[in-house]
C-alpha cells in the first residue's frame, strides 16, 4: 500500500512540473515519461499510470464541445467562445458540432461539466415529471 501512496505523490509532483504558464506543456510531459522509462525507479509503472490519469483529466477539463441543432452564426459562436474562456480560462480548446436530435438550444460540455439547455432535455424533464 505504501507504493501506491508514494506513486500518487510522485505522479502529482511530475504533473505539477509539467505545467508552464498555468497550462500543461506537452513537451514537458513527454520528457517526464521518457525520464521515467529510462530510469525505471521502483513502482514506475504505477507512477506512469497515475500520471496518465492526471494528464487525461487535465486535457478533458481544457476541452469544450458545443452542440446545437443547427449551425451557429459566427457572432453567436464568438459570444459562446468568450463566455467559455471567461469561465474556464484562455487555454480551453472549443469545438462546435451539429446534433439535430437536440431539436433546439445548446449543449455545452467542458470536462465533466455539462450545461444542457436543449429542447430535447427540457422535454425529457417534462416527461419525467409526469
Amino acid at each position: 500500500m505504501k507504493i501506491s501512496k508514494q506513486a500518487q505523490r510522485e505522479a502529482r509532483q511530475l504533473f505539477r512540473g509539467c505545467h508552464a504558464n498555468g497550462l500543461l506543456d506537452e513537451q514537458r510531459v513527454r520528457q517526464a515519461v521518457a525520464l521515467l522509462a529510462t530510469q525505471k525507479p521502483r513502482g514506475f509503472v504505477e507512477v506512469l499510470s497515475r500520471l496518465h490519469r492526471l494528464v487525461k483529466l487535465d486535457l478533458a477539463q481544457h476541452t469544450a464541445r458545443v452542440e446545437s441543432a443547427l449551425p451557429l452564426p459566427a457572432d453567436l459562436q464568438a459570444r459562446v467562445t468568450g463566455e467559455i474562456k471567461r469561465k474556464y480560462g484562455p487555454g480551453v480548446s472549443i469545438s462546435f458540432a451539429q446534433n439535430p436530435a437536440l431539436i433546439g438550444g445548446l449543449r455545452i460540455q467542458v470536462g465533466s461539466d455539462l450545461y444542457d439547455g436543449s429542447v430535447k432535455m427540457r422535454l425529457q424533464r417534462l416527461e419525467e415529471s409526469f
